[in-house]
């Protein structure tokens, strides 16, 4: 048996193909290992503030009926963040939308970081690296209320966030507004802010990306999941074409 990992990915085939187009993951499970209690209520691990509700659905979408392939988070961003720094205050958060999350308070960070963090990232390194994709797209989703901010207004359907590379972001606005969606623009979050997963595996390599927040509502159901993964990989698709002839 095969020793459990931080990440799983799916869609590659024996001989993978270089120069196409990839998915990574960082809150696609809600999974807790049995030996970290968080101390938190366990309907909480099905909410948005343990993993990106319906992410996961769209990602093996894209990865089995797009040819997508994906590298995904196997284990809660409560237990530990993968799409922050390491020496981001949150990459084992000790608070998330209101509630405490009290195993995190004075955990071992360093453990935290060698058992799920650096694993994660490199095998995620690995895996671009392998595939020479000529676009990576990074997939989210957001809440539709936040508990916290209860009056605050979240109208996207999805948002397209980025740091300092904006070439194909600025494509994929467009062309999803064109869809008729609300589309945010560095909304809900800025990329500029929260983008440490892109910024290491893309930016850094200057390597084009996408990274997609999409409402959660949107993506609940396996039909709205099957309906985003398929319009994801349609943009992406044509946006990767449009940023090679720029």
């Amino acid at each position: 048996m095969n020793e459990w990992q931080p990440y799983r990915q799916v869609g590659l085939s024996d001989e993978p193909r270089k120069g196409g187009i990839v998915c990574v993951a960082d809150h696609a499970s809600n999974f807790v290992p049995d030996d970290i209690p968080l101390g938190i209520p366990p309907n909480l691990l099905d909410s948005h503030i343990a993993v990106d509700i319906g992410v996961e659905g769209v990602a093996e979408r894209m990865a089995r009926r797009h040819h997508i392939p994906a590298h995904l988070a196997c284990v809660s961003r409560l237990v530990c963040d993968f799409n922050r720094e390491e020496d981001h205050a949150g990459v084992v958060p000790t608070t998330s939308d209101g509630h405490l999350v009290p195993g995190n308070i004075g955990a071992d960070l360093e453990m935290r970081l060698g058992r799920f963090h650096r694993p994660y990232h490199q095998a995620c390194s690995k895996f671009i690296a392998a595939l020479q994709p000529r676009l990576v797209i990074s997939l989210h989703s957001f809440t539709p209320k936040l508990e916290t901010k209860p009056d605050e207004d979240r109208p996207w359907e999805v948002g397209v966030l980025y740091n300092e590379d904006d070439r194909a972001a600025r494509h994929a606005i467009r062309l999803l507004s064109q869809q008729g969606l609300t589309v945010g623009d560095n909304q809900p979050y800025s990329g500029r802010e929260l983008n440490g997963s892109m910024d290491r595996h893309a930016e850094a390599e200057g390597v084009p990306y996408l990274t997609f927040e999409i409402r959660n509502d949107q993506i609940r159901t396996e039909a709205g999941q099957a309906r985003w993964a398929a319009m994801i990989a349609d943009i992406a698709g044509r946006v990767s074409v449009m940023v090679e002839l720029a």
